[in-house]
């Protein structure tokens, strides 16, 4: 058995030898399984699908050992079971294959290929997101503060709140601030396009020069876009109005329309600036070829 198992293992070496574009593939088709793996692991692992598959692994070792033990009874049983074990796959998890089957091509499904949105558009989304959010709380008068992490990290802030770990939704930060709810004192962190944590405790600014009307958010806001690159949103429990602290400053007093237009500005064209200058520069291209092409038929026409 040995000697079969080396003869066909030389066998291979062989035929990638006079073939070296056959290894290639056979790479490329090992890392492809393993990355289907990993990922169809990762979406059962908190389903109920986990156990059996746990349950799976177990029997298929216990019909291994059976077969290598010479225990002809069980591995007959074993091997039963594992023949018909396919059949009450399909029957037991007939929901869950449909629902896989009608995501193909969804998002939810293209995610598993890591083809989703890339980061700024994701980003822009969410300042979307908060705005709505912030104007909303602004019309019920309902006090808020929201930070928005950017390059520098604020672990050490996310820690001192309760870790939520959501997405950016205006229904989730509207609820998260309703009063006298337990997580309505204090900052919703956003971390890596992601609610991280609520009810953060912020370091106030201490300056002499901000405006004793003032309340504690807006001290929090300050103190927090001083110490970091952190931009913070401010809604204002007395009079409804939205402010924006970033570098140490206050714009106080701006409208929906204004607060996606600071916060696209430097939270994302800031920080992806590429993908900006390369739209921008294929844009300028496709005018100077129009120019071009318009003032060779002006010169052809005269």
């Amino acid at each position: 058995m040995i000697g079969d198992i080396k003869e066909n293992i030389l066998t291979y070496i062989q035929i990638y030898q006079q073939n070296p574009f056959r290894f290639v593939t056979l790479l490329i088709d090992i890392t492809l399984v393993l990355f289907l793996a990993y990922n169809l692991l990762k979406i059962v692992k908190d389903s109920r699908a986990w156990q059996l598959i746990k349950g799976i692994a177990l029997l298929i070792i216990a019909t291994w050992l059976s077969g290598w033990l010479n225990l002809n009874v069980l591995n007959y049983i074993l091997s039963a079971v594992m023949n018909w074990g396919v059949i009450l796959l399909i029957i037991i998890f007939q929901p869950e294959i449909r629902r896989a089957l009608e995501q193909l091509g969804t998002n939810k499904f293209t995610k598993l290929f890591g083809m989703d949105k890339d980061i700024a558009t994701r980003t822009k989304e969410d300042i979307y997101k908060i705005a709505i959010a912030a104007t909303e709380l602004s019309k019920s008068r309902t006090g808020a503060l929201i930070v928005i992490e950017r390059d520098i990290k604020i672990k050490d802030i996310i820690a001192t709140g309760v870790e939520i770990d959501a997405e950016v939704s205006p229904q989730m930060l509207v609820n998260i601030f309703v009063p006298n709810t337990p997580l309505h004192d204090g900052a919703v962190v956003i971390s890596d396009n992601r609610i991280a944590a609520a009810a953060c405790m912020l370091p106030l600014a201490g300056d002499t020069d901000i405006a004793r009307e003032l309340g504690t958010r807006h001290r929090a806001a300050i103190g927090i876009s001083k110490e970091s690159d952190s931009i913070a949103v401010v809604v204002s429990e007395e009079t409804g109005k939205i402010s924006v602290a970033k570098d140490g400053t206050l714009i106080a007093d701006v409208r929906e329309d204004v607060l996606k237009k600071i916060l696209i500005s430097n939270v994302v064209t800031k920080r992806f600036p590429e993908k900006e200058n390369n739209t921008k520069g294929f844009v300028e291209i496709i005018k100077e070829k129009i120019t071009n092409l318009k003032n060779k038929k002006n010169k052809d026409q005269v």
